[in-house]
């Protein structure tokens, strides 16, 4: 009997010693925890009738595996390939001259590359079935970044197996919540894509305008010079392209290097486009601006352009490299590059070593394309005269979106039965952060002969007529 007037004593001591809150929070869970042993249970022991069961199984409706889909749709209208792609490929049984894909140094007919790949899939087969942290490391992987950074003249590189993870797993290592980003309105969506996964704070500036770039850049000094203690913790990332693939022009770097130094910015540069491409040795825009390495703090690029393989790399100082074995998720969770492709990817880099007139053939094809192309009467050109991604627009603009992508693909189908492969560029206009606008999407090939550009032209200009 004297344990229960200690008892009453004690729960008296708790209630007066513990604050509301917790009261109530312990009084609404113990209420959650007897809701769900006795009222959810016993609704859970509830037993259908046979009739009730046989009533509910007529009725039922499963839903379809495929959604219903619109039989207009773009997929389902697609083009058949059916010869090796390379300055000639046969679509849909027509055998054309290829504007189409991006392989810009000619590098895919290379019998050399395609040798090296063959004799290292004989000896690793043909993948590493693993991520390069856990038996996905082999010796050519560890070839090709040394290579890779030797070339670039930057201390080390990070190979990733997929050329769209490279960029949108860059990116987020580096910047996070709290940060922000600067970044042209016509990036890339792998760009895209990796600005969304740093959950920054994004400020898109006008494409290659940069008076609004430091418009953003004066409005972000006003916020912080309001907020000096968070502003000490705020990281700033300035991210451009090097050939904007949605146009195919040219950033302006020393312009973006300036602005980076005056209101200390972290540089990321995609250089997928202009790597292998711009320069006397193919180095990139930064060979091409002749703007020191230092200036840029990370440089990106697919190698599924120039290099003709696939995957992409990143160059960096030690320590930007070594952050992303750690941090760059599409490093980390893929199974590395597939040895052969990486082979593939050594011996070309050895073609831009041993033959680096092949970038000033291209830059002068790209030229001759350029002129040529810019005299199309019902279609107008826009690129950079150096970029080997060129864009055709009607010149008369639709109102309409849809109607402008039917008549380009009207266009582009005619074309490929002419035999000329071009297409129209697809994009995702639902998940793009800008609009943009429909076009024909030409790729230079460094194997282009003027007959080629010629009868290029001729084709396209005739059809462009005959469906405008």
């Amino acid at each position: 009997m004297v344990a229960i007037p200690y008892l009453f004593n004690e729960i008296e001591r708790i209630f007066q010693n513990t604050p509301l809150y917790v009261i109530v929070l312990e009084g609404f869970l113990l209420l959650s925890v007897i809701w769900l042993l006795f009222v959810k249970r016993n609704g859970r022991g509830k037993r259908f009738s046979r009739e009730e069961e046989e009533a509910i199984i007529a009725n039922y409706e499963p839903e379809p595996l495929v959604a219903n889909t619109n039989p207009n749709h773009p997929l389902l209208k697609t083009h058949l390939v059916q010869s090796k792609v390379g300055k000639r490929v046969v679509v849909d049984g027509n055998d054309c001259l290829n504007l189409a894909t991006h392989n810009y140094l000619g590098l895919l007919e290379d019998k050399k590359i395609l040798e090296d790949a063959c004799n290292t899939l004989k000896k690793y087969g043909v993948g590493s079935c693993g991520p390069r942290g856990f038996y996905g490391t082999m010796d050519v992987h560890l070839d090709l970044e040394d290579r890779l950074a030797k070339f670039m003249g930057m201390e080390e590189s990070v190979v990733y197996s997929y050329g769209f993870s490279t960029i949108a797993s860059a990116i987020p290592a580096y910047a996070k919540r709290g940060d922000v980003v600067f970044a042209d309105e016509m990036v890339n969506f792998s760009i895209q894509k990796g600005l969304d996964a740093s959950r920054s704070t994004i400020y898109y500036y006008k494409h290659n305008d940069m008076a609004d770039l430091e418009r953003l850049l004066i409005e972000q000094q006003a916020r912080d010079a309001k907020n000096p203690k968070k502003a000490a913790k705020t990281r700033r990332f300035l991210v451009a392209e090097g050939i904007y693939i949605n146009t195919g022009e040219i950033c302006p770097l020393p312009a973006l290097v300036a602005l980076r130094a005056k209101y200390k910015l972290r540089l990321f540069l995609d250089e997928s486009i202009s790597f292998g491409t711009l320069g006397k040795t193919g180095h990139g825009l930064t060979e091409h601006f002749n703007v020191e390495l230092i200036e840029v703090d990370l440089i990106m690029a697919g190698m599924e352009n120039s290099l003709a393989t696939i995957g992409g790399f990143c160059v960096g100082s030690h320590f930007i490299v070594e952050h992303q074995r750690l941090s760059g998720l599409g490093y980390c969770f893929s199974a590395s590059l597939p040895p052969l492709l990486t082979q593939a990817a050594i011996s070309a880099l050895d073609r831009f070593e041993s033959e680096p007139q092949m970038f000033a053939e291209l830059q002068q094809i790209a030229r001759k394309v350029q002129e040529v192309f810019g005299k199309f009467s019902k279609l107008t050109l826009r690129a950079n005269e150096l970029s080997p991604v060129k864009h055709l627009y009607i010149a008369e603009q639709r109102a309409n979106a849809e109607e402008e992508c039917e008549l380009l693909t009207k266009i582009a189908n005619k074309c490929i039965a002419a035999g000329v492969a071009v297409i129209e560029a697809r994009y995702l206009n639902n998940l793009e952060k800008h609009p943009i606008r429909q076009s024909m999407r030409v790729t230079v090939n460094r194997l282009l002969t003027d007959a080629d550009i010629k009868h290029a032209y001729d084709v396209i200009e005739r059809v462009s007529k005959e469906v405008l």
